[in-house]
Formats: structure tokens, C-alpha cells, sequence
């Protein structure tokens, strides 16, 4: 039996695309830089030229990459995280670092794909992430921006939330079903 996420541990959101699971899983992580909105809420380079990319793997780098145009220079990458699981059509699960960790803190997000309809593979794709690993840090740690825990689990809720809409109106653009 699963022991169940401590208080304040996770946050979970779930959307519905209209696209198979192998598509979903596709859109997810080889269109991550498309989809995942830019700006300071929700990326560590802020330019518009960084670049999103999971490496297609397991033990792969969930990393973000900016090249500023100097021919002599090599593009920054802050490394994000590294997959834990690459289960096309089914799962991908990832360790997370925000920028303002610290050696060996981390946090761990889950990507469940699955038949919106059991049974029918193209009838659409629940997408669930969870995001957790929330109560191994502690309470004052600078990822919280001084929230209480229940308030803390909220925003990354929304954050999530913002995602997985852009992730949803990408994965089902028109240009993006014949891909």
C-alpha cells in the first residue's frame, strides 16, 4: 500500500487532450520549449532566446539552455533536473529544482498519460502531473516566497495549472496534429 503524500508534499494537476497517449507524451516532451510559457514565473533564463529541453531518456537532463549569440562562447545551461522515468505513451517522472535550491534539494514531478476513455487509445489523454517532495524542504526555504504551506501548495497548483492549458491549446492546434 502507498503511503500517502504528507501535508503540504504535492500539488496535482489534470488536463485533457484531445490527441492519443503517444501523441500527448510527444507534444510534452519534444515540444516542451513550444508549449512551456515563457517569463520570469516560469523559467530560470528570462530571455526569449532560452531554449526548454528534456533529454529523451532515462537519466536524461531536464535542462534550460540560452545561447546569447557569441560565437566564442558556449550557450548557459542550468540544469532543472534529470528523468527518473521515460515510459513513452504511459509516464515520465523527473526530479525539479527551482534556482534557489541548495546542494541536494530537490523535488519530484510525475507525468501520467492515460486513455481519456478507457479502451480507445484516440479518444483523447488525461494528463495528470503531480508535483511533490514539498515537505522535505524546509518551511522557510525561498521556493515557498514566505507562504504558508496550504497557501504555498496552492500556487504551484496554479503554476501547474497555467502549464497544463498551454500544454492543452498546443497539443491540440491544428498544425500540431499532423506533426
Amino acid at each position: 500500500m502507498d503511503t500517502p503524500p504528507r501535508p503540504g508534499d504535492q500539488a496535482r494537476v489534470t488536463v485533457t487532450v484531445a490527441v492519443a497517449p503517444a501523441e500527448a507524451f510527444r507534444v510534452f516532451t519534444e515540444d516542451i520549449d513550444r508549449w512551456w510559457r515563457r517569463g520570469p514565473r516560469f523559467r530560470n533564463l528570462r530571455g526569449e532566446r532560452g531554449m526548454l529541453c528534456i533529454e529523451p531518456r532515462r537519466d536524461g537532463r531536464v535542462f534550460e539552455s540560452l545561447d546569447d549569440g557569441d560565437a566564442d562562447a558556449a550557450p548557459a545551461v542550468i540544469e532543472i533536473g534529470r528523468v527518473l522515468a521515460w515510459e513513452p505513451a504511459r509516464r515520465l517522472m523527473f526530479t525539479w529544482r527551482a534556482s534557489n535550491f541548495g546542494p541536494g534539494e530537490s523535488t519530484e514531478v510525475e507525468v501520467l498519460f492515460e486513455p481519456a476513455h478507457p479502451g480507445d487509445e484516440n479518444g483523447g489523454t488525461r494528463v495528470t502531473v503531480t508535483h511533490r517532495g514539498f515537505a522535505a524542504l524546509r518551511p522557510d526555504h525561498p521556493v515557498r516566497h514566505g507562504q504558508a504551506v496550504a497557501a504555498f501548495i496552492r500556487t504551484m497548483g496554479l503554476w501547474w495549472g497555467d502549464l497544463a492549458t498551454a500544454y492543452r491549446v498546443y497539443a491540440e492546434a491544428p498544425s500540431n496534429k499532423d506533426a
